[in-house]
């Protein structure tokens, strides 16, 4: 059991996958978490990569960050550039690896079960 793909007619404008805000809210925080598991990060750039993906507003990463930075999950250090002054980078703590991996895992066990329910070959009926 995988999550679906959509077919390519009903992605947005460059391959962004338009969606519901309240359903895009609850799982940005997770996808910040996920993109910063593969490697420490500033915020433009958390930003580009996570909109390459999913629709988002300008601005929307900034506050997740600096939330997920009060809650303990990421920790921020500066970092000079080589394009003008230094660049706030962000970093997956232990705490942050851990929440991560627990709603990774309760994430992938929700959309199979929408998936389930959506399925036009069990017809939406749940298995018992």
């Amino acid at each position: 059991m995988g999550i679906r793909a959509l077919p390519a007619r009903q992605i947005g404008m460059k391959g962004v996958l338009p969606m519901n805000s309240q359903i895009k809210k609850g799982i940005l925080d997770l996808c910040v978490l996920a993109l910063l598991e593969k490697g420490d990060s500033y915020g433009y750039d958390l930003a580009g990569n996570l909109a390459r993906k999913v629709e988002v507003a300008d601005g929307t990463v900034y506050p997740i960050l600096r939330k997920l930075a009060s809650e303990g999950v990421v920790s921020t250090y500066l970092q000079e550039s080589q394009n003008g002054p230094p660049r706030k980078y962000y970093h997956l703590t232990e705490a942050g690896r851990n929440k991560l991996n627990a709603e990774r895992d309760e994430w992938i066990k929700f959309c199979g079960e929408v998936n389930d329910i959506l399925s036009k070959e069990t017809g939406g009926k749940a298995d018992e």
